[in-house]
């Protein structure tokens, strides 16, 4: 689909690259040329796929970084400079979900989501942001969003409102600093399974093929699809689109907010199942 040098020479970090839908993009990335920074809170998470790439000839960096920090942020942005010299792009990818009644959410649940979802993206857009600027390059921030965060969704309230305000900052800052040759855009995917999302997301016992009927291309989303479009928003052939927000998800949102349709069923049963699908400390 794409040649194979598509982005020879351009350093991009990906964060949460080491595992589901950020490995998958980092690994596009690595195969059509760029130089990769992978972070993580985890390490554990981030070393195996860089060696997989590695092993492939890549030149990968791994940083742990909490995105919720600035600080954090500013660290391995500036280990990225010391290694590479340069940016040239971003994909803001690190997020957490999860099913909950809003009536019972708690606020320490909404501020974990919020945090690394909004907070997270805000710290590592306008640090790379002052890192493109002084160097006068320009360069290209691309964020994962929701195709809820225009529709809303039940039970899934802190995400709506954390990628809501990604895709607003996205546009905002697409405007602002387009002076600057910076490029801002998103994507929102529909069901692309991965197991640390699909575990929290999925409930117990509804197959696949029964979610894939509400999708009206009858299928989910494969890895490499997202990869793609997330090479092609990142490359400089896709240099007029900035402040766009990319759907990919076989028609999904059509049909209504991801998650409505558990409004339908017994409320008490709806909360009893999200429960169980809750991570025990």
């Amino acid at each position: 689909m794409f040649q194979n040098d598509l982005l020879k020479g351009k350093t991009i970090i990906v964060t949460g690259g080491g595992t589901g839908l950020g490995k998958a993009m980092a690994t596009r990335c690595a195969q059509l040329g760029a130089q990769l920074v992978l972070t993580s809170r985890d390490l554990g998470h981030l070393e195996p796929t860089a060696e997989e790439m590695r092993k492939q000839g890549a030149d990968v960096l791994t940083v742990p970084c909490d995105v919720r920090q600035p600080e954090s942020v500013e660290a391995m942005v500036a280990k990225a400079i010391e290694r590479f010299g340069k940016l040239d792009g971003l994909v803001n990818n690190a997020a957490g979900n999860f099913l909950c009644p809003s009536e019972k959410l708690s606020y320490n649940g909404f501020n974990s989501i919020v945090q690394i979802v909004l907070y997270g993206a805000f710290n590592c857009t306008t640090t790379v942001g002052r890192q493109f600027i002084k160097q006068g390059t320009g360069g290209t921030i691309l964020s994962i969003c929701t195709t809820y965060a225009w529709t809303g969704s039940a039970y899934v309230l802190p995400s709506a409102v954390a990628k809501s305000g990604v895709l607003i900052m996205t546009r905002s800052l697409a405007v602002e600093w387009a002076r600057h040759k910076i490029r801002l855009n998103a994507i929102a995917p529909g069901p692309f399974p991965t197991e640390g999302a699909w575990s929290r997301l999925a409930p117990p016992g509804m197959g696949e093929e029964m979610i894939a009927k509400k999708i009206p291309a009858g299928r989910f989303g494969r890895h490499d699809e997202l990869a793609n479009l997330a090479a092609y928003l990142l490359a400089d052939g896709s240099g007029y689109i900035t402040g766009e927000c990319v759907t990919i998800d076989g028609g999904e949102w059509l049909m209504g907010g991801e998650f409505n349709e558990y409004t339908k069923h017994d409320p008490t049963a709806v909360a009893q199942m999200m429960e169980m699908m809750r991570p025990k400390k």
